[in-house]
């Protein structure tokens, strides 16, 4: 063989071992789109799938929805999946921010467009997130005021991903500004209501004077109210959460309750904004930035009725 012809053997078996990336383009329509969400059973994951819903209808395109029912594992093969299936965009709610990474990656060298909703997801294009810190610092400042601003306080954890680290650093921030407020108490519930009952009688017990307690979601707050009713200090503690979800709007309206305030998210305006995103994205328009913050809005006993819900 000539070395011209050794040359060109090797230029064409380069060509066809370059990276997926460099073969397949961005697409220049949206028209299949996969939903990823964390756990079905949250009414914040089925509010994600009704705002995806629409959003899709209005551009026709279709939606398939997947639970990962919190397993990271499942989320990975989930992609694969949607790979196979040639979806055009991914929006996924991870169950962890870094360990889908290499299945991101995967997607995108498909001509995937891969936006992050709820939490950030290492190399997906853009995310779209409650702001996560104002949340924890609103839901916290009407707690500690209410409370007099002093008093001892319980906090109802979960796990372990950025948009629950940062509200309950939102918390903190706030419990820094006031000097006669004391956190007593910091568990992980399993970000509901079952786990959240848990463990805040677990604490209760173990802080039987505590007057506040902050649970960095509905679902767990909710469980902290029945942990506080079934102590039998309904007239002594208070309680917060976020998400503004259809279940703490009702536990607003319920005389007596403890709950006294949630800071909203907007689980179906964040998947319709990602696909937005996409849509922008396959007309040529890379996000201008990569990560789209909306506000959170405080929700109380005596707003509730104003506030339109998911």
């Amino acid at each position: 063989m000539t070395v011209r012809a050794i040359l060109a053997s090797t230029i064409a078996f380069a060509a066809l071992s370059l990276p997926a990336a460099a073969q397949t383009a961005t697409p220049t329509k949206i028209e299949r789109i996969g939903l990823m969400v964390q756990d079905m059973s949250n009414p914040f994951f089925s509010a994600m799938d009704k705002g995806a819903q629409k959003a899709a209808a209005e551009i026709g395109a279709s939606v398939n929805t997947q639970d990962a029912q919190l397993d990271l594992a499942t989320q990975n093969n989930q992609i694969d999946t949607f790979i196979q299936q040639g979806v055009n965009l991914i929006v996924v709610s991870a169950v962890n921010e870094v360990g889908l990474e290499p299945a991101i990656g995967r997607a995108k060298e498909a001509g995937i467009i891969v936006i992050a909703v709820d939490t950030p997801a290492k190399g997906a294009d853009a995310v779209v997130m409650t702001n996560a810190v104002q949340a924890g610092e609103r839901s916290c400042e009407y707690l500690f005021t209410q409370m007099g601003g002093k008093g001892e306080v319980l906090l109802v954890d979960g796990t372990p991903i950025q948009t629950i680290i940062d509200r309950i650093q939102g918390c903190r921030n706030v419990a820094a500004k006031f000097p006669d407020i004391k956190i007593v108490g910091q568990q992980a519930s399993k970000n509901d209501r079952a786990s959240g009952l848990a463990v805040t009688t677990d604490m209760l017990t173990a802080n039987p004077d505590v007057t506040g307690i902050f649970g960095m979601n509905d679902p767990s707050a909710l469980g902290a109210v029945l942990a506080v009713e079934q102590a039998g200090k309904s007239g002594q503690v208070k309680v917060t959460g976020v998400d503004g979800s259809p279940e703490a709007v009702a536990e607003l309206k319920r005389e007596g309750s403890p709950f006294i305030g949630t800071a909203t998210q907007n689980p179906g305006g964040m998947v319709q904004e990602a696909i937005r995103i996409a849509q922008a994205m396959a007309a040529g328009k890379a996000p201008t930035e990569r990560t789209v913050l909306i506000e959170s809005v405080l929700v109380t006993h005596d707003t509730v009725g104003q506030y339109a819900g998911w």
